[in-house]
C-alpha cells in the first residue's frame, strides 16, 4: 500500500509540474506583451525586460489620439464583425446540422458529402471570385462581406453534426413532434439548449478567427473608418522609420487581445460543462 501511495504521489507531482510548465509557456508571452505595452520605443530598443515601464498611459494616449488610426472605431468594427459572425455561424450551422441529422431524405448523404468537399477548399482559391461577386453586388468597402459568409461554415457544421450524434437522441425530437411542437420551436427551445457547450466552443473559435482575420478585410475594405483591428495594426507596423513606435504597436495588440479574453471568460463555463457531460455519458 505504501508503495502504491508513493507511485501516486510521484505521478501527481510530475503531472502538476508539467501543467505548471505548460501554463507558464502559455501565459509568459501575454505577460511580456503587457510589459512591452508599458515601455516606450526607446526602452524597447534596449532589449528584453521583465519589469514594467512607466509609459503605459503615454502609449495608450498615443494610440487613442492618433488621427491616422481610429483605434476605437476599429475595435467597434471588429466587435460588430466578430460578434455577428459568431452568432450567425453557430445558429445556422446548428440548424443545418439538425436538418441533416434528423431528417431522412434521398440526397442526405450527397448533401453531407458536398458540404465536406467545401471544407477542404482554401479561401485563397475563391478570393478572386468572391471579390468580383462582392463588387457586383455593391458590397465592397462595407462590413457585410465579412459577416454574411458566416452563414455557411462547413467546419462548424461538421462539429455540430458530430455533437448531435453523441448528445441529441432522435427520440427526443420525435416526442416533441408527437406533442405538437413545430420544427423551429423544437430546434430553438429543445435542441439549442442541449447544444450550448458546442455552441460556446464554436462561438469562441469563430469570434477569435474573425477577430484576427486579416486577409478578407484587406481584400474588401478601403476606408479607414471601416477597417478592423488587424488592418490597423498592420498599417501601424508598416509605418516609415521616423514614425515607427513599438510602444504603440504593443499597446494596440494588447487592446486587441482584451475582448477575446473577455469573451472566453464568459463562455468558458459552457466548455467545462460540455467536458463534464461528456464524462458521464454512457
Amino acid at each position: 500500500m505504501d508503495g502504491e501511495k508513493k507511485k501516486i504521489n510521484v505521478r501527481s507531482i510530475v503531472a502538476h509540474a508539467v501543467l505548471i510548465f505548460l501554463s507558464f509557456l502559455c501565459l509568459f508571452f501575454f505577460y511580456i506583451l503587457i510589459i512591452n505595452a508599458t515601455r516606450s520605443h526607446a526602452q524597447l530598443q534596449l532589449g528584453f525586460s521583465a519589469l514594467p515601464g512607466s509609459s503605459f498611459m503615454t502609449n495608450f494616449k498615443n494610440v487613442v489620439n492618433d488621427p491616422a488610426i481610429p483605434i476605437l472605431r476599429g475595435v467597434l468594427n471588429s466587435l460588430i464583425v466578430s460578434g455577428c459572425s459568431a452568432a450567425i455561424v453557430t445558429y445556422f450551422s446548428a440548424l443545418t446540422a439538425y436538418g441533416i441529422y434528423v431528417y431522412d431524405f434521398r440526397l442526405k448523404k450527397a448533401a453531407f458529402t458536398f458540404i465536406m468537399m467545401i471544407l477542404v477548399m482554401p479561401t485563397q482559391v475563391t478570393a478572386l471570385g468572391f471579390l468580383r461577386l462582392v463588387t457586383n453586388m455593391g458590397l465592397d468597402d462595407t462590413l457585410w462581406p465579412l459577416i454574411l459568409p458566416s452563414v455557411a461554415s462547413p467546419a462548424v457544421f461538421y462539429f455540430m453534426h458530430s455533437y448531435m450524434q453523441s448528445s441529441l437522441p432522435k427520440e427526443l425530437v420525435e416526442a416533441a413532434r408527437i406533442d405538437g411542437s413545430g420544427e423551429f420551436y423544437t430546434f430553438n427551445r429543445i435542441v439549442l439548449p442541449i447544444m450550448k457547450p458546442a455552441i460556446a466552443v464554436q462561438a469562441i473559435f469563430t469570434f477569435v478567427g474573425s477577430w484576427n482575420n486579416y486577409f478578407v478585410p484587406a481584400l474588401v475594405i478601403t476606408s479607414k473608418n471601416k477597417q478592423t483591428l488587424p488592418i490597423m495594426i498592420a498599417t501601424l507596423r508598416g509605418a516609415d522609420y521616423m514614425n515607427f513606435d513599438m510602444g504603440k504597436i504593443y499597446m494596440m495588440i494588447a487592446i486587441a487581445i482584451v475582448p477575446i479574453i473577455v469573451i472566453y471568460l464568459f463562455l468558458s463555463k459552457f466548455i467545462v460543462e460540455g467536458v463534464a457531460l461528456g464524462g458521464v455519458k454512457e
